[in-house]
């Protein structure tokens, strides 16, 4: 038996009655070996939203979670519950809660990388970098250290078009200084670090390739190199784009990337091990619940989640 079915009553006790049905807009599920079952189906948690993006785990199961388009941050708690954590957040896009309780954002229209309190005090930890104010900000991955690198692409002209300039990857070192690490990619999107944080993994949503880098003891990077061209590309307004967003690692640290096909699991090496099919595209993706292997993700207008065989890496948010 599924772990998320049960009587209807329940989950409209959780506030979410009518909301946890399976998808019947995707094909079976094949299965991906350690990954996913044959056949488990992506459910939607709920659905109206205006934009979702940035899932984090939280340590007690639950999830938060952006909607750009109402600029919000929303709380999913361990029971199910969802509750409106933050308004006005100024189109914060990626989030990441680090072990001292401050909840991390990419504010895009606010052009600015902050920290919430639990109290809801805010602190901007980034706002320019060279004299000029950052672009875009977009996702956001913590090291141990308290380094915080980031995405900062330009804004899009039009909602389907690229944008004429490349972005930006930088680094906040733990002193606050911000450092450009990488000014080549056409639209820099989801960003990861590997288990033992010694390779950045940056993917790029108007290309093919998820990137990496060679992270180095003061946060820089060197020897960036494709890491693995993406599947089933759709076409951008550049050419073949994978549509590629928000990632996460599991505990054996395969890489999860959302792109327009799906979720594509790639292996420590780089090779390709299959897709996981998802009833509307997927813009970010996180591995949450009390063992953490569920898989949340986040589309334009709803959360999903699917049971997984994977689960999130221990001691980390994602």
């Amino acid at each position: 038996m599924n772990r998320f079915a049960g009587p209807v009553f329940v989950a409209c006790l959780v506030g979410l009655c009518g909301s946890l049905l399976s998808s019947q807009d995707s094909p079976p599920q094949p299965a991906i070996a350690g990954v996913i079952a044959a056949g488990a189906r992506v459910e939607l948690v709920k659905g109206g939203f205006q934009g979702l993006e940035g899932p984090g785990p939280t340590s007690d199961g639950g999830l938060y979670f952006s909607d750009i388009g109402a600029s919000r941050t929303y709380r999913l708690d361990n029971k199910g519950g969802i509750s409106v954590w933050r308004e006005n957040t100024k189109g914060t896009n990626g989030l990441f809660l680090s072990k001292d309780g401050r909840l991390l954002g990419a504010e895009g229209a606010g052009q600015r990388i902050i920290a919430v309190m639990r109290d809801g005090q805010l602190t901007a930890l980034a706002t320019s970098f060279g004299g000029k104010p950052l672009r875009s900000p977009n996702d956001l991955i913590v090291d141990k250290k308290g380094g915080i690198y980031f995405t900062d692409p330009a804004p899009r002209p039009a909602p389907d078009l690229a944008p004429k300039e490349s972005g930006n990857v930088h680094y906040i070192r733990p002193n606050g200084e911000v450092l450009l690490l990488d000014e080549q990619i056409r639209r820099p999107n989801g960003i990861t670090l590997s288990l033992d944080e010694k390779t950045l993994y940056v993917d790029d949503t108007e290309g093919e390739y998820v990137y990496a880098f060679d992270v180095q003891a003061d946060g820089r990077v060197t020897s960036k190199r494709p890491f693995v061209k993406l599947h089933e590309p759709e076409r951008g307004s550049l050419g073949p784009r994978s549509r590629a967003d928000g990632m996460a690692l599991d505990s054996k640290g395969r890489l999860y990337v959302a792109t327009a096909s799906g979720i594509q699991v790639i292996d420590p090496r780089g090779e390709y091990l299959g897709t996981i099919r998802v009833p509307s595209v997927a813009r970010n993706l996180a591995f949450g619940g009390p063992r953490r292997q569920t898989l949340y993700l986040t589309a334009l207008e709803s959360l999903y989640r699917v049971q997984m065989l994977s689960e999130g890496p221990a001691g980390r948010g994602k």
